[in-house]
């Protein structure tokens, strides 16, 4: 029986030749990730209370990212607390603010083709960029997996979102995603598994495709997928297993696109499925401009604004929060980090920050802005009074030198 790539993935954590979307699976997971907040200090009393171990500590990583830097003394807290329970569990793979959960994991080499993976995180479905499935689960199902080392779950239907052809300059991942959860809203992935083909999801590099990935979530998918290919192998830097749907493969939809004619896109407040092409909003001001978040601060993001304020200054205050450590210091490095702030934009933390409302430099009332991160619902990122607009990092950049929304092809003439 021919087998999407979503199918191939669950009957291997099930230990079964293949499987039928619809049906019910237990499958044995290979990795489980938390951070501090939705982690450790969820999870440790109910441990607490079962008098239960974790199943093999060796399977799970634990990362400090959204409490990060600690300035109360809640956040000193549960940030405390994460690190006293990963000694207490014996847990080896944990890592303490060196960046976004969603981007610290593959860069730690912790994801690999074929896996079963579940996070404590709704943006889990980044690891699909590596052939891996992985989606996000709550406290209570993470400390089922805890103890058992299993979950169950509903074998999913698969929807192929294939773009052929290659995205223009100026337009990215990003976009792609904006332009999907506009057209299909927040649903539109019907908790079911999305996988990304064609030509133009080929060509992109390793972290756009984790932004792909990644904002599943925005559409309402469990899980987001690519297949493996040689893009994957050089992002690993080691050998792996090509993960793929089988030609002809039943999927629930396919829908087709061509990515030549997609513009840089732009979600008003307060949805990102408030999306329209960014000529739509063109001379909307604003007061901050912020790229940052699993969506829009990674290498490939940082270098995507880079190109569009190389030589020029940012008029409005423009705020950015590199994804990780690692990718800071690359970009420290190769001069991506100058630009930026030759610019005028202000470094912060290597965390979650504004995106998940966290830290110092929340939104505050009546502030409009324009932010590379994933969501935009009303008091996400702050006051409720604040407006978010979505965009790529070309546009956060474009818009930040305008001092308005504009489109960044302008600038990369």
């Amino acid at each position: 029986m021919k087998q999407t790539l979503a199918q191939k993935l669950v009957a291997r954590a099930a230990g079964r030749g293949s499987v039928t979307p619809g049906e019910i699976v237990t499958c044995k997971v290979d990795l489980a990730m938390m951070h501090d907040s939705g982690g450790p200090r969820r999870v440790k009393p109910m441990l607490e209370r079962l008098g239960a171990k974790v199943w093999d500590p060796s399977k799970v990583v634990v990362i400090t990212d959204h409490y990060i830097p600690a300035y109360d003394d809640e956040s000193r807290k549960i940030i405390r607390i994460a690190r006293d329970w990963v000694r207490e569990a014996g847990i080896d793979n944990f890592y303490d603010e060196q960046g976004i959960c969603h981007v610290v994991l593959p860069e730690r080499g912790h994801l690999r083709p074929g896996m079963f993976a579940v996070g404590g995180d709704s943006h889990s479905p980044t690891g699909g960029a590596f052939a891996a499935y992985m989606f996000g689960v709550g406290a209570t199902e993470m400390l089922g997996v805890l103890v058992t080392g299993e979950i169950w779950l509903k074998v999913p239907h698969t929807i192929a979102m294939e773009f052929d052809g290659a995205l223009a300059p100026g337009v990215s991942a990003k976009d792609v995603m904006l332009f999907l959860i506009g057209r299909f809203g927040l649903d539109g992935g019907q908790y079911q598994a999305v996988e990304y083909r064609g030509s133009a999801i080929r060509k992109l590099p390793m972290q756009e495709r984790m932004t792909l990935c990644n904002m599943t979530a925005e559409l309402g998918g469990q899980t987001g997928l690519i297949a493996s290919d040689s893009v994957t192998e050089a992002f690993l830097k080691a050998r792996i297993e090509t993960w793929d749907s089988d030609p002809g493969a039943a999927v629930l939809a396919h829908h087709r696109f061509n990515a030549d004619q997609l513009v840089p896109q732009v979600a008003a407040p307060d949805s990102p499925a408030n999306t329209k092409p960014v000529t739509d909003f063109k001379n909307v001001p604003f007061g901050l401009a912020y790229i940052g978040a699993c969506t829009g601060a990674k290498l490939e993001d940082l270098r995507m604004a880079a190109r569009v304020l190389k030589g020029r200054k940012a008029r409005t205050r423009l705020l950015v929060a590199p994804a990780s450590v690692r990718d800071q210091e690359v970009a420290r490095a190769d001069g991506t980090m100058k630009i930026l702030e030759e610019a005028g934009a202000e470094l912060l933390a290597n965390s979650c920050g504004i995106c998940a409302g966290y830290g110092e430099h929340v939104l505050p009332e009546n502030m409009v802005a324009v932010s590379s991160t994933a969501r935009n619902f009303k008091g996400r990122m702050g006051a409720a009074s604040s407006q978010v607009y979505l965009a790529s990092p070309y546009t956060v950049a474009a818009s930040a030198v305008a001092g308005r929304i504009s489109d960044p092809r302008e600038m990369l003439q």
